[in-house]
């Protein structure tokens, strides 16, 4: 059985990012648990790191309940992203990237 997959897109910060997420990847997680188990997948369009990963790239297995509460996989992938902008070394890259070099 071939899981069903969404794709989204979204414009985080002037990043494109394409989303996509399958809401209950694995009936086995499902039987046992009690839950679906989603799996999420972001990725920069142009492969440009994010606050989420250096790679551009995030794939992230998880209750799919957590996903529902923050309004579905966009939403979740926009809270996630703007938290982990919070961190130190994010800023700091973002600084860089805004820098201007004169050489």
């Amino acid at each position: 059985m071939t899981a069903d997959y969404q794709t989204y897109t979204l414009d985080w910060e002037g990043f494109a990012l394409s989303i996509t997420y399958c809401p209950d990847w694995s009936p086995s997680y499902r039987e046992i648990y009690g839950s679906p188990m989603a799996h999420l997948e972001i990725r920069s369009i142009d492969s440009q790191p994010l606050p989420i990963t250096e790679t551009g790239y995030r794939s992230h297995f998880i209750n799919a309940e957590l996903i529902d509460a923050e309004g579905g996989p966009v939403a979740f992938a926009r809270a996630w992203l703007d938290h982990d902008a919070q961190s130190p070394k994010w800023k700091a890259a973002k600084a860089g990237r805004q820098q201007l070099c004169l050489f």
